[in-house]
């Protein structure tokens, strides 16, 4: 009898399947895993501090469109992580060690104080516009149909109206608040008189700061109060009085004859960036100043440091009468001591 002799071996066409059924396992297995890395982007993170109403700005405008723009020329993702109070809470929250690469700060003062704790140590303003990123006018919250007829901020002096104003202390708005309002008599008194009145802007902020309910601690959470109906009036920002209007608030904005346009500041801090970091940071301080992110502060209400004609694209911004400036009260080196602490603090406030 005639027998099939294999010798040990498989049939060809057995092995032919074994082959094909170890392929078929190999490539399974290689589908199950992980995709290689360097087909993905690299993803890189800059972690921003801001004074309170900066949020929507940057959120929605300034670092989507950085992120798309370094995308673009780089091929690398950049996500921001982001963190929002009163200028003042910010600055000490950098000084006790928070890991911000960047912050923008209400004031100049508490920038000053940064590179005094050893957090920032370049020299910020000689960054475009001496560090100053935008600025914007102060103005007057009221309710709806002005009942309490407030057209001026003497008007909030008046007895028995009940103000909010954020804290001087921990915000930088409340601080540019304080200066608005004083400095509105100084300007007004001066361009009736030819001098400046410091008891009559002095009287008059004893009168308004006598009707101050209360003092949240940064001007954002003295908007909220003001939107939950707490209060006759409030000062605040033009941007986010405008940005309040448009949630369909029953309030109106009182555009004072004389106010002061806050300013800004942004800077680096040098303590917590790297050398490898650095490009990165440069870069999205840099932009601050180009037209594309100017218009993006714009867009959000603030005021372009850079070209006014860029302002010309928000209809919803104020003509002010008399602007004024810090640097038109001897800038903070002696609006800060003389003002905030020497007449707010420990003659108005004090004497309450």
């Amino acid at each position: 009898m005639h027998t099939n002799q294999t010798n040990g071996r498989q049939p060809r066409s057995q092995t032919v399947r074994l082959a094909f059924f170890l392929s078929v396992l190999l490539s399974l297995f290689a589908s199950c895993l992980p995709k290689s890395p360097t087909n993905t982007a690299s993803s890189r993170t800059l972690t921003v501090y801001g004074f309170s109403v900066m949020k929507e700005s940057l959120e929605k405008g300034i670092f989507p469109a950085f992120a798309a723009k370094w995308r673009q020329e780089h091929g690398e993702e950049v996500k921001f992580t982001s963190s929002f109070a009163g200028s003042e809470t910010v600055t000490n929250q950098i000084l006790q060690g928070v890991g911000a690469d960047v912050a923008i700060l209400s004031i100049e003062r508490d920038v000053n104080r940064l590179q005094q704790g050893g957090a920032v140590t370049s020299d910020w303003q000689a960054l475009p516009h001496g560090g100053i990123i935008n600025k914007t006018p102060f103005v007057i919250l009221v309710r709806k149909g002005n009942p309490k007829g407030i057209h001026d901020f003497a008007d909030m002096g008046k007895p028995g109206l009940k103000l909010i104003h954020p804290d001087p202390v921990s915000s930088g708005g409340a601080m540019w608040s304080v200066l608005a309002i004083y400095g509105s008599e100084l300007i007004k008194s001066e361009k009736e008189t030819g001098q400046r009145d410091a008891n009559r802007a002095q009287q008059m902020l004893r009168a308004i700061w006598h009707n101050v309910i209360s003092t949240p601690g940064s001007a954002r959470e003295a908007r909220t109060q003001f939107e939950l109906g707490q209060g006759d009036a409030l000062v605040t920002y033009e941007l986010d009085a405008i940005l309040m209007k448009q949630t369909g608030a029953d309030i109106e904005i009182v555009v004072p004859e004389a106010t002061i346009f806050s300013e800004h500041p942004a800077t680096v801090i040098d303590r917590n960036v790297t050398a490898a970091e650095r490009p990165l940071v440069d870069a999205f301080m840099n932009y601050l100043w180009s037209d594309e992110a100017q218009r993006a502060f714009v867009q959000y209400h603030f005021r372009s440091i850079t070209d006014d004609k860029l302002n010309e694209a928000n209809r919803e911004l104020a003509q002010i009468k008399m602007p004024f400036t810090v640097k038109d009260l001897g800038g903070w080196t002696a609006a800060y001591p003389e003002i905030i602490e020497h007449v707010w603090r420990d003659q108005v406030k004090a004497g309450k």
